[in-house]
């Protein structure tokens, strides 16, 4: 049991804190991980990936089907009237997260049209160091980057944010648990040397920290039993609740 402060307060069922990101190269493959991984797992990231490897809003009525929930991660940044309308047509069909990325203006035009759907705004990327966000042209420190982005996204009505568990404790101490905060870059066990996870977090410190939900991808796809690697995660996060 841990005595952190941060600890989500939402009632979540603790089985659906863990959403499994299927960044994977079709949509048969994707199928078959969720079919693999059955009731280890009821929470899916749909990204980038898997929009453009075929029948994308097919495949999210499939996950609904089957009881699934479903996280857009397509981080919409466009005009803010083309991104309202976007998130408009994404909340008529049963998604329960998405994400966009943007300025005020933006993440004002998503909170107005997104109905049932949650909207999260994306602070700064989980593959995202120092350096990085220097050549970016983001001078302030990553920490205050994020603060400015979380304060923001609160004030104009969005749901909640996707953040690294490294500023998780942060955004809990000076903006409290209103906001959704979805953590990526989680890693139970070290990085490898290929990983482009450079804020990456285990189960533990991201839940302590005070994050609602935590994305695992890799270390669920690659392991040599999916389904009881899912089940040691959900393990691992029903620990922080007991």
């Amino acid at each position: 049991m841990t005595n952190s402060t941060f600890l989500s307060d939402k009632a979540i069922p603790n089985r659906e804190r863990l959403i499994m990101a299927l960044d994977v190269s079709s949509i048969e493959e994707a199928k078959a991980l969720v079919e693999e991984l059955g009731d280890a797992v009821i929470f899916y990231k749909v990204g980038m990936e898997l929009f453009m490897s075929g029948d994308y809003f097919g495949f999210i009525e499939w996950l609904k089907a089957r009881d699934k929930k479903v996280f857009v991660d397509l981080k919409f940044f466009d005009i803010p009237a083309t991104v309202g309308r976007a998130i408009k047509a994404l909340s008529n069909k049963g998604v329960d997260l998405a994400t966009i990325h943007g300025n005020d203006s933006i993440m004002e035009a998503a909170a107005a049209a997104k109905g049932q759907l949650k909207v999260l705004a994306v602070t700064a990327l989980t593959s995202l160091d120092r350096g990085d966000l220097d050549d970016l042209g983001f001078q302030c420190d990553v920490k205050a980057l994020v603060h400015s982005r979380a304060k923001r996204a609160l004030e104009i009505g969005c749901d909640g944010i996707v953040s690294s568990g490294l500023e998780v404790a942060m955004i809990r101490e000076q903006l409290g648990q209103k906001l959704l905060v979805i953590t990526p870059g989680i890693r139970p066990v070290d990085n490898r040397e290929d990983d482009d996870q450079k804020r990456a977090v285990s189960v533990e410190q991201a839940i302590q920290n005070g994050a609602d939900y935590i994305v695992v991808g890799r270390p669920i796809r690659d392991a040599a039993d999916r389904k009881a690697m899912a089940e040691t995660i959900q393990s691992q996060i029903a620990a922080q609740f007991a």
